[in-house]
């Protein structure tokens, strides 16, 4: 029974213990009870604290902090996530005739305690957990090198470090920014941890390339949704041809410097670009699925060191808007 109001409801609690690890690992002792544990790594998600201020009902800090590392490191999160999203996508395609998702991005201000990470990743972490989330642009990438072809393998360093750890620097201080995938109830489907400075742009083949909706039983995941909706910031020509080739409607305004130069270039300009306004109206749930995760403030305020630990806090605060989803709770009361 949940004691405390950041503590998963019984309904809440009965949908996610099936999905749940053994407690008797391969190596060691027998693991802490799930259940105080996972609540615990929910309290700081909710609340921002340190993980020193735990409150002892929990049990001891080092043992919630140890699991939440775990398994933001092996994907454990993420795997939660994926059982609960299963054939999300048939609910809408009956009510609304199509599957549509959103794409945007926001960015999260940095404390300064994020910062000061170790050079070196750590090694008990998979690789493909500490590979940058989203690629730099050439542009970017090209600033970490010298001058006149000498290569500056300090800056390719700081480069690398900055892409493993998804923390950027700008002047208004450190941040990081979150793309983002959601459906029309308001639901994240896909997540992608960026320096505060990359490009929206660069995220939309991460995320798409991610999404995987699993069917039950025999099926295979689909990954083509029926249409997609996003800000000037995604009008991109090499992203429109994507969607065209995969036959996917996009929901796309025109940037105004784009249709400035179809209008200068005359007949050799080409057709305008279908847009659907009525359509684009729908887009705002992107936006408002962004306002629920940042009722979580270790998730609107970044004050993790290491990337891979800071996705895992976004996996979480997705987790509690799906539970809450899936108990059939109205999404925007606070537990």
């Amino acid at each position: 029974m949940a004691a405390d109001r950041h503590d998963l409801p019984d309904a809440q609690w009965r949908l996610l213990e099936p999905l749940l690890p053994d407690r008797t690992p391969r190596r060691g002792g027998l693991w802490a009870d799930h259940r105080p544990v996972i609540d615990g790594v929910i309290w700081r998600v909710r609340t921002g604290r340190p993980w020193r201020d735990l409150p002892a009902a929990y049990g001891p800090w080092q043992t919630v902090y140890d699991r939440h590392r775990r398994w933001s490191a092996d994907g454990t999160w993420d795997k939660f996530l994926d059982a609960l999203r299963t054939e999300c996508d048939l609910d809408l395609t009956a009510e609304e005739g199509e599957w549509a998702v959103s794409i945007d991005s926001s960015i999260m201000r940095a404390h300064h305690d994020a910062a000061g990470a170790r050079g070196e990743p750590p090694r008990d972490v998979p690789p493909e957990r500490l590979a940058a989330q989203v690629p730099p642009s050439p542009r970017e990438r090209g600033r970490s090198g010298g001058q006149q072809g000498h290569l500056d393998l300090d800056g390719a360093r700081r480069q690398a470090s900055r892409d493993r750890e998804g923390l950027g620097r700008s002047r208004g201080g450190l941040s990081s920014k979150v793309h983002l995938l959601a459906d029309a109830r308001c639901r994240p489907l896909v997540a992608a941890v960026s320096p505060g400075q990359r490009g929206d742009t660069l995220a939309y083949p991460v995320l798409m390339g991610r999404l995987r909706i699993a069917r039950r039983g025999c099926g295979r995941p689909r990954t083509r949704p029926d249409r997609v909706l996003g800000d000037k910031a995604y009008s991109s020509r090499p992203l429109r041809a994507d969607l065209r080739r995969r036959h996917i409607t996009a929901t796309i305004p025109v940037s105004d410097d784009q249709a400035g130069h179809r209008r200068k270039r005359g007949s050799r300009g080409g057709r305008p670009y279908v847009f659907d306004a009525e359509r684009y109206k729908g887009r705002n749930v992107v936006e408002r699925t962004f306002s629920k995760l940042k009722d979580n403030r270790a998730f609107a305020m970044r004050t993790d060191k290491r990337g891979y630990i800071f996705a895992g806090t976004v996996a979480v605060a997705a987790l509690r808007i799906w539970l809450r989803d899936l108990a059939r709770r109205d999404p925007s009361d606070t537990p």
